[in-house]
């Protein structure tokens, strides 16, 4: 969940790493740090808090002789796990440091050691001492312990002990020219370049010098000196890894004049969806072309379930698919919170098909869920945004969002991106299985006009922005809908906890009377999901329920719906569509409903307090 950047060529390494460090704030925030090689020393620099800090304490890097002779080094920013956010837990972490000349090694590491606690007893029994709180310095040490004068081999050897995650960049004092990076469970992408190498845990840190990369597998080991790689395993076996194209401009990770990151990919959602779902519909029949699922209609007529795994927004997103899948093509699906599916021993077949959803690609929870569905013999695709990330490639099989790079810790574009593609899927299942010709096109038009009718919902910025001033007051809210509409409740609510530190939770509607609407009170707003479909006339009956107990009620409403404008005291108005359509143009007024919110009450939006982007821990 932190961000690395290391580096090895012919320039300066200290500007590109703080670069890189910009780029990977959203990683991680709690500190910063970087290790250069210069003048036969490691030099480390660390910060609490941004990056900024850490910027500042270096002084005129540009003019400073070890800095300017500096050709080797490695950065990171720290979302804490182990140990409080202060200097002395931030990385890099040095080791060998007991000895005259500072430190022997630097390691600078993302991921959790479950074991070091046993590592570091035993290491302390050796004499070594430990100056922070955190697992990551004892892997440091354990380096250190077995380094002689082969750092790779010292690595290897250390990572053989290491129960955990990890990605990992390790340079050393007497190997200048070295740069040493790691990886199980924790991405690490290298960037290739001439005469020079970029190594980072996010490909958003690297674009700006190459679009070459090498994205490492499970239990790799690349030795780097300049532009030169050598890849082995732990077990020093040479291995070849495919270079694959960075598809991400420059400049789609910059904010392009937005205020925040949020606001600018709230408002590239029409792009993003069009991107998503350009050349992968076929209106002519009435149905899906997605090739990357590798099913024909013949395999897809023998699966019995589609079982969608994700965690946060993921998951949400896969409550509209099984509602779809159900719907269209009259197939048993389920979702499952991914942490939860390795560890209950689900029942899954081979006739089973097992759906990865995730934005990054990497979110450890739901990559255990992709291994244990493969080890109990279910057929798994990934749904991911990340081009060459780990469930990408360790599923072959699935789709790609191409919704570009998502750099705000709150998910926007990621999420409708989703939602596009699974109900894409569900068209592909449906036309295959049960839904007439006719059925298919209708619906298929319906999914073309998504970035159509995404367009007009932003088109209300100002007046969704008007609205939020009358909720900065409030520290507590309810989201509801039923249906289709029930996961745009949740990740509504999501959305207004993670950015604005308000309090809220999703019901489905009809759960209000069953326990919640005794918190109900003028303080309690209610957010109510209210656009035409089946089953609004029963939440429009909940809605009354509220305002009888003096609950506010702000209404997201289908255009020109007057019971439902009558019924609330706030109305947000989405084009008319079906419940499934609805559930992309309803969200997109939630987030900047959120957006809003947040930005009045003066809150971090695009790095809420103690969220990290990409959840490598579990």
């Amino acid at each position: 969940m932190c961000g690395i950047v290391a580096y090895s060529g012919t320039k300066s390494a200290t500007p590109i790493l703080l670069n890189g460090l910009r780029k990977l704030e959203y990683r991680g925030y709690d500190s910063a740090g970087i290790a250069i090689h210069s003048d036969n020393t490691i030099h480390i620099y660390k910060e609490e808090g941004k990056v900024a800090n850490l910027i500042d304490s270096i002084g005129d890097y540009e003019n400073d002789a070890v800095h300017q002779q500096c050709h080797v080094g490695i950065a990171h920013t720290r979302w804490a796990t182990h140990g409080p956010p202060t200097k002395e837990n931030a990385h890099p972490h040095g080791a060998g440091f007991e000895e005259p000349g500072g430190s022997r090694i630097a390691l600078v590491h993302n991921g959790i050691i479950e074991n070091y606690r046993a590592l570091k007893s035993r290491l302390e029994a050796e004499g070594k001492v430990f100056l922070s709180d955190t697992d990551s310095e004892v892997l440091s040490h354990l380096i250190e312990f077995y380094y002689t004068d082969d750092l790779a081999k010292a690595i290897s050897t250390a990572l053989k002990e290491v129960q955990g995650t990890f990605g990992i960049a390790c340079i050393a004092k007497d190997q200048p020219d070295m740069l040493v990076v790691a990886r199980r469970g924790s991405p690490i992408v290298i960037g290739l370049g001439e005469d020079q190498t970029i190594v980072a845990s996010d490909a958003s840190a690297i674009i700006s010098h190459t679009r070459q990369a090498v994205y490492l597998d499970d239990n790799d080991v690349a030795i780097i000196r300049g532009g030169k790689i050598d890849i082995k395993t732990l077990d020093a076996k040479p291995v070849q890894r495919d270079t694959a194209d960075i598809d991400w401009s420059e400049g789609a990770a910059e904010k392009g004049g937005y205020e925040h990151y949020m606001l600018k990919e709230i408002f590239e959602q029409p792009t993003a969806i069009r991107n998503s779902i350009r050349g992968r519909i076929d209106l002519d029949r009435g149905t899906s072309v997605l090739a990357g699922l590798g099913l024909d209609s013949r395999e897809i007529v023998d699966l019995q379930r589609l079982l969608i795994v994700g965690c946060g927004t993921s998951m949400n997103a896969g409550l509209v698919g099984e509602y779809a899948i159900e719907d269209f093509a009259g197939m048993l699906s389920e979702v499952e919170q991914a942490a939860e599916f390795r560890y209950r021993n689900p029942i899954v077949g081979s006739k089973d098909i097992v759906l990865a959803i995730s934005q990054s690609g990497e979110t450890a929870d739901t990559l255990a869920a992709v291994r244990e569905a493969q080890e109990k013999g279910a057929l798994v695709a990934g749904l991911v945004n990340v081009v060459g990330s780990t469930i990408a490639r360790e599923t072959g099989r699935g789709i790609y969002l191409h919704a570009g790079p998502e750099i705000s810790v709150a998910s926007t574009k990621a999420f409708t991106c989703q939602v596009s593609v699974l109900l894409l899927i569900a068209l592909k299942f449906a036309r295959s299985r049960r839904l007439s010709r006719e059925q298919g096109i209708k619906i298929a038009e319906e999914i073309n006009s998504l970035p159509e009718l995404v367009e007009r919902v932003l088109e209300q910025n100002d007046a969704i922005a008007k609205i939020a001033e009358d909720f900065v007051k409030f520290d507590n809210m309810f989201y509801i809908g039923r249906g289709y509409l029930f996961p745009v409740a949740l990740e509504g609510a999501l959305k207004i906890k993670e950015i604005s530190y308000i309090h809220a939770e999703a019901y489905h509607a009809a759960e209000l009377k069953h326990g919640p609407i005794a918190l109900l009170e003028e303080s309690m707003p209610v957010v109510a999901l209210l656009n035409a479909g089946p089953g609004m006339e029963k939440t429009l009956g909940n809605v009354e329920e509220c305002r009888a107990r003096k609950s506010p009620v702000l209404g997201v409403i289908s255009e020109g719906d007057e019971d439902a404008r009558a019924a609330c005291d706030w109305v947000i108005e989405v084009p008319q569509s079906s419940q499934f359509i609805a559930t992309v143009t309803s969200t997109v007024a939630l987030q900047l409903f959120s957006y809003h919110v947040a930005r009045l009450r003066g809150c971090p939006i695009d790095q809420p307090r103690n969220l990290a982007k990409s959840v490598t821990v579990e």
